[in-house]
């Protein structure tokens, strides 16, 4: 990079255009338009030297220059911004169809529902490219925190959509899933490059300390109230339910109503959905009366601002029993899926009863950002809570499972919740988390705050006693911190479990802070290289509801109780 003055002429003047390229050019899902490899044939253009310095941070150099080799002879943000988007949706386009030819020559069931998979979330990846897009569109320098948050989220979501298509070939026959991978490899140093772009620049501003620049979050005070008090709401709370979710369920005004007597205008859940508009902006209340459902459910994408009301979460239950073992993919087991963002649901329980021997069988998937899940209770036995992508956040909630039934790469905290943990198959150990991060800076991580890890009746019976682990690391760079807790004596003194011999252990990052309980010592936890024993509490901060989230953005006015720091236990 060039002398400090310079960067700081860089950050004043064209730190949205630089945002801009990055952006675009970083959350693009492309195969290359010759479908070659970022080391396959093919000389490099020279890149220019803002390309360079764009490039800079980045893991993958040359495949960042290569990118923007045809923007070489042009400064014009503008156009660069149009050069990369065009490229884009090019090279996606091209992803998608080379997806159909795979399809086409390989008829295995499993293999045809792994493409149709990587479809579905190659479109999803487009979407975080345009909403990333639309985002810096109106870039503004006053909220540069807002935006650089928001952006390193959804590129992080995009890096999660194209490892969960690679994911989706782990039951397959044949070579198809290596070919998709090898296809995506150029998607996915470009996702990450985009990220090391974002999170280099965010930090070159930090130390600029340029004024105007803010990176402290804006928080509704006592103070701030009363001044510009509708621009601080955030995006999917308006006037009319604003604090909904603190009255009595009863009295909430309801859009709609499902009942299975017929005393509501629907009797099923997906029936009520279809009333949605397709591409919803506007807060919709479902208020879903007591009783059974057994049906499969799915909020989809640009369906946003939905919310579920239930009369409780043993008396109002959606419940479906698909599974992997009937040769579904595990994203698609499952009974619930919330893709629109700004979900909320209180009162509610989600269920799959495929049963342990089924074993992957997902009760709920959550693959929306800013989704808030109240006093619901969420139960199956593997796999059961998909955390799959983007900014989630569960109060007062039951989680039960056996093996990794918490699982995912959002940015999930969990306060004040139980993770109660069954009664698995013979022979079989149990993990609480497997936390599925595959970029080192991306957002990703479980945390468990305030939290009890206990057993089920069921399990503290078996004879010789079941091996049960806080979590083991799906991902390599698996994040997972349990703090303010309370662990019960069943878990094993090791604390946590490998998940294919030594992948992940050096670059894995686990942490334990203040929890308690017969289960809580940490005197002879694994002695892994990524393996935080002792951690400030100023690093522990940093995985709170405030930091982790930004939740006092968006959390703070549904009337949902929040701790936005630590918790005093």
């Amino acid at each position: 990079m060039g002398s400090p003055e310079q960067n700081k002429k860089v950050a004043v003047t064209g730190v949205a255009s630089i945002f801009l390229v990055a952006c675009v050019v970083a959350a693009t899902v492309s195969v290359g338009r010759s479908g070659e490899s970022a080391d396959g044939g093919g000389e490099i253009s020279t890149a220019s030297k803002s390309v360079k310095e764009i490039c800079a941070p980045t893991d993958y150099k040359e495949t960042c220059e290569r990118s923007l080799a045809g923007a070489k002879d042009t400064d014009d943000p503008k156009e660069l911004i149009k050069l990369a988007f065009r490229v884009t949706v090019e090279n996606i386009t091209d992803a998608i169809s080379k997806s159909e030819l795979l399809k086409e020559a390989d008829k295995d069931p499993r293999t045809s529902d792994a493409l149709d998979t990587c479809k579905e979330l190659l479109h999803n990846s487009i979407d975080d490219l345009k909403r990333s897009f639309q985002k810096v569109e109106n870039f503004d320098m006053a909220h540069i925190k807002e935006y650089t948050n928001d952006l390193k989220v959804w590129l992080s979501g995009a890096i999660t959509q194209q490892e969960t298509c690679i994911d989706a070939f782990e039951n397959t026959t044949g070579d198809t899933g290596e070919k998709m991978k090898h296809l995506l490899k150029t998607a996915n140093e470009l996702s990450s490059n985009g990220l090391a772009m974002i999170t280099h620049f965010t930090e070159l501003l930090q130390s600029l300390e340029i004024p105007g620049v803010n990176f402290k979050r804006r928080l509704l005070t006592a103070e701030t109230k009363g001044e510009e008090q509708e621009e601080e709401f955030p995006g999917f709370v308006d006037a009319a339910t604003r604090r909904l979710l603190t009255t009595d369920p009863a009295s909430i005004k309801h859009d709609i109503v499902v009942a299975k007597d017929g005393s509501g205008q629907y009797k099923s859940v997906v029936e009520a959905l279809r009333a949605v508009p397709f591409k919803n902006d506007e807060t919709v209340v479902i208020f879903i009366k007591a009783g059974v459902y057994n049906e499969r459910v799915e909020v989809p994408r640009k369906m946003n601002k939905i919310v579920f009301v239930g009369e409780g979460p043993t008396k109002t239950r959606i419940t479906g029993s698909r599974s992997n073992k009937d040769g579904i993919g595990t994203y698609h087991t499952a009974t619930v899926a919330i893709q629109g963002d700004g979900f909320i649901a209180r009162n509610i329980g989600f269920e799959n009863s495929a049963g342990a021997a089924k074993h992957q069988a997902v009760a709920l998937r959550v693959s929306a950002d800013m989704t808030i899940f109240h006093n619901c209770h969420i139960d199956a036995y593997q796999d059961t809570l998909y955390t799959h992508a983007y900014r989630q956040y569960y109060r007062d909630c039951t989680i039960t499972g056996t093996i990794d039934f918490i699982f995912g790469d959002a940015a999930a905290v969990f306060q004040n919740c139980k993770m109660v943990v069954r009664k698995p198959l013979k022979n079989q150990a149990c993990m609480v988390t497997a936390q599925g991060r595959k970029e080192h800076r991306g957002v990703g991580a479980l945390v468990l705050q305030n939290c009890d890890i206990i057993p089920d009746p069921a399990l503290k019976s078996v004879n010789p006693p079941v091996k049960v682990y806080l979590g083991r690391p799906w991902k390599e760079y698996s994040r997972t911190i349990i703090m303010q807790s309370y662990i019960d004596g069943f878990i094993a003194p090791e604390g946590w479990s490998p998940w294919d011999g030594e992948i992940g252990l050096d670059t894995l990052w686990y942490a334990e802070y203040q929890n308690r309980g017969a289960g809580a010592s940490t005197a002879s936890r694994v002695k892994w290289n990524g393996y935080k024993k002792n951690i400030s509490a100023d690093i522990a901060k940093q995985f709170t509801v405030g930091m982790l989230l930004q939740g006092d953005e968006w959390i703070k006015e549904t009337g949902i109780s929040y701790d936005s720091g630590m918790t005093k236990v």
